[in-house]
């Protein structure tokens, strides 16, 4: 064995380098050795970070914590509606949760050079839901998409009238409408990600059926308390990934006739709209996966972008 230091190679030729199958790797290899692998047929290096030999042309692997979160929810505007959801929230940072409860999901490896997938949900659509003004039901919110890591779109709230809608399922679930036919449950969160929407006013509450607030991605979307008040948005999750402790994915309020909107859930939820005078719902937050706030006698408010 011959150990060189500080060697400069001047030729024009070539420079031979060891030479052996993978059975004959060394046995306590360190960062940076490199041979000729004759079984795989390239030259390789050791990567002590990564514990592994890799090929010359393959980069090293990082491990990447990430915080991927959908588009809110969007909501209606007629009478009692319920809240959009917030979109889907999943998170992998060290010491944190993920949506519905969940913990930390494990890091990505990825390869240095390699190109990744990024998408940034939009946020669902905030409708008038006047049926005579052939208004169509909100949106549900769009997927943001990281690598293999998939958040799910906010479901959209439900609405009295725009065709009579049920809340939509998604990352958090959408809020119920208020309505006197039906029990008006708020929609499904998706597991690991967001919570249901919270249901809607029915009988007894006449004249008034306050909708719903739509799920966050901490907790339930709030069911109406009572006749004159909308349900709130649930609350989001707390992230410090950017270096400043941040809430996300808030559900939106929902929206009564007559009485008090439903409040909208910290982390970019919307407030929802109530009469005197008639108010649109507020939108979600932008780059929060808030959902869209209901509106009474007006607009409701459009999910935040993820």
């Amino acid at each position: 064995m011959a150990t060189l230091k500080n060697t400069t190679v001047n030729d024009t030729q070539f420079f031979t380098l060891p030479a052996g199958t993978t059975a004959q790797r060394p046995s306590s290899p360190v960062q940076g050795m490199t041979r000729y692998n004759t079984t795989l047929g390239y030259i390789e290096w050791y990567d002590g970070a990564g514990a592994t030999w890799r090929p010359i042309y393959q980069a090293p692997s990082v491990s990447v914590e990430y915080l991927v979160v959908a588009g809110g929810g969007g909501a209606a505007g007629y009478n009692s509606s319920g809240g959009g959801g917030a979109g889907g929230y999943r998170s992998s940072v060290s010491g944190e949760s993920s949506g519905g409860g969940a913990s930390a999901e494990t890091p990505l490896s990825l390869t240095s050079g390699t190109a990744y997938t990024v998408t940034v949900g939009a946020g669902g659509t905030g409708v008038w839901g006047d049926p005579g003004g052939g208004s169509q039901p909100a949106s549900n919110g769009s997927n943001s998409v990281f690598s293999t890591i998939t958040s799910t779109g906010g479901g959209k709230g439900g609405c009295d009238q725009a065709n009579n809608t049920y809340p939509g399922s998604g990352g958090s679930g959408g809020g119920a409408r208020g309505n006197s036919t039906d029990t008006n449950t708020g929609g499904a969160g998706t597991a690991n990600q967001g919570y249901a929407g919270g249901s809607g006013g029915t009988i007894p509450w006449t004249p008034a059926y306050p909708g719903g607030g739509g799920g966050g991605a901490g907790a339930i979307g709030q069911t109406a308390p009572n006749q004159n008040t909308a349900g709130a948005g649930g609350i989001g999750v707390q992230s410090s990934i950017t270096g400043t402790p941040t809430y996300r994915a808030g559900g939106g309020g929902g929206s009564v006739q007559p009485g008090s909107g439903g409040a909208g859930g910290n982390g970019g939820g919307g407030q929802g709209g109530n009469t005197n005078p008639s108010q649109a719902g507020v939108s979600g937050t932008a780059n929060t996966g808030g959902g869209g706030g209901a509106g009474y006698a007006a607009t409701g408010g459009s999910g935040g972008s993820g």
